[in-house]
């Protein structure tokens, strides 16, 4: 008898450390894929009964992204629809934490994850080719030094082209410079990383050099001040690739764009100005953004 309960207890951890493994390190109690599914479906369900649908700040959770934005991505796709389940995810990290995984993981996407670290692309290779839910057939992963002269390459050359769902670009750097190059794929929805602390009202980019990375005197507690570009900037560069705002994630720094046409009615553009009353943000641009107000940005 003891022996039997030995093993029985050796089998339940082993199971809770795949289950572990499986959902990247989250905690169990995020919600699993026929959780999500059911959510989704009754997403679709008040956009046919023409009911209020919630707002992004309303429906977030993270079960692999960085924050809430595994939620706020299933509502939009559940309000939207899909096309052919496609992203492309611009520095991606391992993978495993990003805003594409959920998606790959629970859903059945397939995507194109780019990162320029090494040991971070081994890692998520492993990860993918060994979970259940993904070994027939991984995530495609490429480890590159991203610029605006090679990107639409290197995703063209790993089989992405024309329309896909989603684009996620967060590269804490030249964010705004490659999201302007990217001509090669169509996104339906664009997840782009912008600097909070810049405030609603400045239009303003790091400029663009190939080489760009954030030196380790302009952080404040390891968090990057000079780098990427504002929300504005992003707005006005969504504006002319045909793009609204929709909704930003919860601390105030992911923002949501979708292609113009899709979806105009069910989910409006919101106001820039809406996007900054998190105490977070408030903070920074309080405490962190004089740290670096007199370097030099570009105004676009």
């Amino acid at each position: 008898m003891a022996r039997f309960f030995d093993l029985l207890s050796r089998r339940l951890r082993t199971t809770i450390s795949n289950q572990l493994q499986e959902c990247g390190n989250t905690f169990s109690w995020q919600p699993n894929a026929a959780t999500q599914i059911h959510l989704s479906l009754e997403y679709r369900r008040l956009v046919a009964e023409g009911r209020a649908l919630p707002q992004c700040g309303d429906i977030g959770f993270k079960c692999y992204s960085q924050s809430d934005e595994d939620g706020i991505l299933l509502f939009l796709f559940a309000v939207l629809g899909t096309s052919n389940k496609l992203s492309v995810e611009i520095c991606a990290g391992d993978g495993i934490e990003c805003n594409t995984s959920n998606l790959i993981l629970n859903h059945g996407w397939h995507g194109l994850l780019v990162d320029g670290d090494k040991t971070l692309v081994e890692r998520g290779k492993d990860f993918y080719r060994s979970s259940r839910r993904t070994y027939v057939y991984p995530p495609k992963f490429v480890c590159s030094w991203i610029t605006r002269h090679v990107v639409n390459d290197l995703v063209t050359s790993n089989g992405f082209t024309g329309e896909i769902d989603l684009l996620s670009i967060d590269l804490d750097g030249i964010d705004y410079w490659v999201w302007e190059a990217l001509d090669v794929v169509a996104p339906r929805v664009v997840v782009v990383e912008y600097n909070d602390i810049l405030g609603p009202n400045r239009d303003w980019t790091v400029p663009y050099s190939d080489n760009f990375s954030v030196p380790e005197d302009l952080r404040t507690d390891g968090m990057p001040n000079f780098a990427g570009a504002s929300l504005g900037a992003f707005v006005k560069l969504g504006r002319r690739k045909g793009y609204r705002l929709v909704g930003v994630n919860r601390f105030g720094y992911n923002a949501f764009f979708i292609k113009q046409g899709l979806g105009d009615q069910l989910l409006p553009e919101i106001d820039v100005e809406a996007c900054f009353t998190h105490p977070k943000v408030i903070e920074g641009m309080r405490e962190r953004f004089p740290m670096v107000k007199d370097l030099p940005w570009q105004a676009v």
